[in-house]
């Protein structure tokens, strides 16, 4: 394998020619620029901040691992293509400092796990942030569209078939590759500037407000004490095997971070709620566990047995609460006359109408008061749906009561 500065060399001399993306009145050559040194990254940072908007994306590795590994970051500013890579560039202060930039709009695509790598790798996430894959949704052409479908749907450009189970962190790169992720950066930029002017000032806004509780989301990082109550079945185990769950989700959570391992390389999903519900005293009986990898009895075998012990042995005031149990099959007549509320206000809004009330949110509004009221607005429904929709939902609610 070449050291770094060789490593430099060949980016730059296998990618000098800019890619060609087909185009239905020709082809277009994109002016693609690497970015492979600090000082680089940091006058291109400063030029960014001058921008009103910059498209944003990233590739990335995540096979068996918890966190992303960054492969490349793209920017795209309108004019060309610009490809970070962060196997070379070290100092990312400059670009941190660019996505805190309120004065720049970070322009990204269904972004949720760029999100996750910008964050590990740069210590910050994109503010304010617009989402092409919501502003699609906003202007009601379609709710998830992928982006090669909205590149055509709006651009009328047909992109070649992604990259993106390839390896991003080989270098170098192939040319496939680094035509895929100039694309990318390039037709970003574009997408935003044809969808913005169509957007009313309402629905800018509440395309930025989605962005921002997007960011907001990962900011919130996860509790691993909290991680029991999205087990499967839970619901159904009694306060003391709760005990022993939030102790086993915990340890699987904190663990899955501290090795960088997905979590059922830890300890499978399947096993936590049968773990918590026998109780095993051996590592025989340990193994018998449903989907038990033998790897985890080898390696973290005896570690689960003295958990188990220790959380089983909880005083009882020291519990967690008994789960609610799901809402019956009956509430699904309730569910649909609330969807109907968004529903109307998206038809009224020219919306997607997927975009309007998530289900967990409607759920949580019934496990509010179910089965006789009062019901109150979850926090989950904040914002312009809560002022349009809110009083809306609690009607709906107040004439079934």
């Amino acid at each position: 394998m070449p050291g770094r500065s060789d490593a430099r060399y060949i980016l730059r001399a296998s990618f000098g020619r800019a890619p060609v993306v087909s185009r239905k009145g020709g082809r277009v050559a994109i002016e693609t620029q690497w970015v492979v040194d600090d000082a680089h990254l940091a006058r291109l940072c400063a030029e960014w901040r001058q921008l009103p908007f910059v498209a944003v994306d990233t590739e990335f590795m995540r096979v068996d691992t918890f966190y992303p590994i960054a492969g490349l970051v793209q920017v795209g500013d309108g004019r060309r293509a610009y490809l970070i890579d962060p196997l070379a560039v070290r100092d990312w202060h400059p670009f941190a400092t660019l996505l805190d930039d309120a004065a720049v709009v970070k322009v990204l695509h269904a972004c949720s796990e760029d999100l996750e790598v910008l964050l590990r790798l740069t210590g910050s996430l994109p503010q304010p942030l617009f989402d092409t894959q919501l502003a699609a949704g906003y202007l009601n052409i379609g709710f998830s569209m992928g982006y090669s479908r909205l590149v055509q749907a709006v651009l009328g450009i047909e992109l070649p078939k992604g990259e993106t189970r390839s390896d991003w962190l080989q270098r170098p790169l192939s040319e496939m590759q680094v035509r895929y992720a100039a694309e990318d950066a390039q037709h970003l930029a574009e997408l935003y500037e044809a969808l913005l002017p169509k957007l009313s000032d309402d629905k800018r806004a509440w395309v930025l407000e989605d962005g921002a509780e997007l960011v907001a989301n990962l900011q919130r990082e996860s509790d691993p004490e909290e991680a029991y109550r999205e087990v499967k079945q839970a619901w159904r185990l009694k306060p003391q095997q709760l005990a022993v769950l939030k102790v086993l989700t915990a340890w699987r959570e904190r663990q899955a971070r501290a090795r960088n391992q997905p979590r059922n390389r830890v300890l499978r999903e399947a096993s936590l709620w049968p773990l918590a519900r026998t109780q095993p005293c051996d590592l025989v009986t340990l193994a018998r566990i449903d989907e038990m990898h033998p790897r985890t009895v080898r390696q973290d075998g005896e570690a689960l047995l003295a958990m188990i012990r220790e959380a089983a042995a909880t005083p009882e005031q020291d519990w967690p609460a008994a789960l609610p149990e799901p809402l019956p099959l009956e509430v699904s007549g309730v569910l649909k006359k609330l969807r109907a509320v968004g529903q109307r206000e998206a038809k009224a809004l020219d919306i997607a109408p997927e975009l309007m009330l998530r289900k967990k949110t409607l759920e949580a509004l019934l496990k509010s008061g179910y089965p006789d009221g009062p019901y109150q607005l979850p926090d989950s429904l904040r914002g312009w749906r809560r002022e349009r929709m809110g009083q809306a939902l609690l009607d709906v609610l107040e004439k079934r009561s």
